[in-house]
């Protein structure tokens, strides 16, 4: 078909779409438009927590969906993201697991609206996401055992020398890479399913393009292939803010369990 023809130069068009481009000043130090959705990201978070925390106060028990909703999802993160993970710290860590929760979430959900690009498609963010998080846990880590203690700690005890060292080498190796892994798997499914959303779009509107050029069978069968994606293209939409969800739970799940790892006295 001669729609497909030209799928690939829109593909193209379509993956340097999302490269990152200056809105302020250049990519070094500047605001790009990844940066950009991400400060829009962080003040939509702002409003509604503050907007959440008013309506909460003005009533005893908590009334309409926006304040049961908001506080659904406060109660998921406490109990399944950090209670469950961190039984006797869950208080000293769970504001810091929420924040990283609700604002990668957050982002993520922006990145299905179309024309948007969230802080989290951009390797930048997620790379910072990663650095804030092995850092609090290597913190938590030195705070507990000091500094020399927390290093020794990934040596465990028991085992014959050498084979000690070789599994502190290799326990030293798998913390640094947590920084890669946190990183790359959150940048690699947004940009991922952007890249698959706008794909199908872009199916859809090259076959449905063929009504502009008159009502023809050919263009009713192209109407028709056009709809088959559009279905498709919502069924990924679907899946994408799933993903999205997903994500964002996945990440700040891991930077509990990390949390954990550097308390546990073995």
């Amino acid at each position: 078909m001669p729609e497909f023809d030209a799928l690939p130069e829109e593909v193209n068009e379509l993956v340097e779409s999302f490269i990152a481009t200056p809105v302020v000043g250049d990519t070094n130090f500047g605001i790009t438009q990844y940066t950009f959705f991400m400060f829009i990201a962080v003040a939509i978070m702002a409003v509604v927590l503050f907007v959440f925390k008013k309506k909460q106060a003005a009533s005893l028990v908590p009334q309409g969906r926006f304040v049961n909703g908001v506080e659904y999802v406060i109660e998921f993160c406490r109990k399944d993201l950090v209670e469950d993970m961190l039984p006797k710290t869950w208080r000293q860590h769970f504001p810091f697991i929420a924040t990283v929760f609700f604002f990668i979430l957050i982002n993520n959900l922006m990145g299905v609206i179309p024309g948007m690009h969230p802080g989290t498609g951009t390797m930048g963010v997620t790379v910072a996401l990663a650095l804030i998080s092995f850092i609090y846990f290597i913190y938590v880590g030195v705070k507990k055992e000091g500094g020399w203690g927390y290093i020794k700690s990934l040596k465990p005890k028991g085992v014959p020398f050498p084979i000690d060292w070789v599994v502190w080498l290799i326990e030293l190796f798998s913390t640094f890479l947590r920084l890669v892994t946190l990183s790359v798997r959150l940048f690699c499914n947004m940009f991922a399913g952007h890249v698959v959303m706008g794909t199908f779009a872009i199916l859809a509107s090259l076959f449905i393009s063929r009504f502009a050029q008159g009502v023809t069978l050919e263009a009713f069968t192209g109407a028709g292939i056009s709809l088959l994606w559009l279905l498709v293209l919502i069924a990924i939409y679907a899946v994408e803010m799933l993903v999205a969800v997903i994500q964002a739970y996945v990440f700040s799940l891991l930077s509990a369990v990390y949390i954990q790892l550097a308390e546990e006295d073995e």
